[in-house]
This record gives C-alpha cells, sequence and structure tokens, in this order.
C-alpha cells in the first residue's frame, strides 16, 4: 500500500495547521511531512521536537552534526540529502558536510567528539559505556548537551523511521544531494 503525499487540503483536518507551518517555514511542504500528515500525531510531534531543538544549547551546526550522524547510522537516504542542504546552510566547513555524509570523522576535535557521542548512542540505544559518555566530557560537553543529543535523536528516529516504512520520495529541492550509504570496509 502506498502512503499519501498529502496537501493542506488532502491532509486530515488535524494536519493541515502543522502542514500550513511548516509551508510558511520552509515555502513549501517537504514530502516527509507530507507522509507524515497522515498521522497528525506524529507530524505534530516532529514538527514540535524540530522546534524544541532549536532552542537548545547547541549551535545550529552542532545540531546539524546530531542530525547527520543518526541519519547515516539509521541508513536515511531521505534525510541526508536534506541535512547535507541545511548543514550548508547553517555554515558548516563543506569538507565536514563530506565527512557526515561518508561516515568519517571531522575537522573539529570537539565536534568529532559530538559525532562519536551521537553515534555511540544511537548503535547502543542509549546503553553507552562510562567511558564513552567521559570522552565525551572529557572534549567540553556538558550533561545538558548530552540529553540534547537525545532530543535529536528521538526527532531522526520519527523521520528516518517514516521515510524507511513509506519509502517516501526525495524531494526536488534536494535531488542534487541524493544519497546512498556508502560500503565502510572494515579495518584489519
Amino acid at each position: 500500500m502506498d502512503f499519501p503525499l498529502h496537501t493542506t487540503e488532502t491532509a486530515p483536518e488535524d494536519a493541515r495547521e502543522t502542514l500550513a507551518e511548516v509551508e510558511a517555514e520552509f515555502g513549501m511542504i517537504p514530502n516527509l511531512e507530507r507522509t507524515m500528515a497522515t498521522a497528525p500525531a506524529l507530524l505534530q510531534a516532529y514538527a514540535s521536537a524540530w522546534g524544541l531543538f532549536e532552542e537548545t544549547s547547541l549551535t545550529p551546526i552542532e545540531r546539524q552534526v546530531v542530525y547527520q550522524t543518526a541519519n547515516f547510522e539509521n541508513e536515511c537516504d531521505y534525510c541526508v540529502p536534506w541535512h547535507t542542504l541545511l548543514s550548508q546552510k547553517a555554515g558548516m566547513a563543506e569538507a565536514d558536510v563530506d565527512a557526515l555524509r561518508a561516515g568519517a570523522s571531522l575537522s573539529d576535535p570537539r565536534l568529532e567528539a559530538l559525532r562519536i557521542f551521537t553515534q555511540t548512542v544511537v548503535r547502543t540505544r542509549g546503553n553507552i559505556a562510562e567511558a564513552d559518555r567521559d570522552a565525551f566530557f572529557a572534549a567540553g560537553w556538558a550533561p545538558q548537551q548530552a540529553l540534547e543529543v537525545v532530543l535529536g535523536i528521538a526527532i531522526k528516529t520519527m523521520s528516518n523511521y517514516t521515510n524507511s516504512i513509506a519509502g517516501t520520495p526525495l524531494d526536488r529541492a534536494v535531488q542534487t544531494h541524493a544519497w546512498q550509504k556508502p560500503v565502510i570496509k572494515p579495518r584489519r
């Protein structure tokens, strides 16, 4: 069964206001939100959490590190292109944008610690070792940022899983950033 791509006219009543807000903010309604509109509570939770993540102590670039790391780990070929564009708009160095798309190390040690922490939280489903947590704090991060990473991962869980389940088609606005998870060869 195909998942509908709703508009403000075709969406369930409870999703229409949120779709209109997304359109006002982005100048369009991305296919993710159009898909999520089938479940208005999901769309509302996603939009609300997105707004709350914007209010955290993390900078726009740091938020993109969290988002893109989760996207990479969850193999979201829909979200990686969008967050490539959003990372560029946030002013992230192009080499770091490319590194996040490849699952590779970032140039800034503090951002790399954020990437590794986020990756570890995703991979272990939050059951990180004390040494991993301590390494994050040693890089200059605090308990607040550790918990804000949880919020960013929660947002990406909603979007990454939606896209996987629904097969959300990539929007034309980010076609030039199309992505497929690279095969990473294990170290010998």
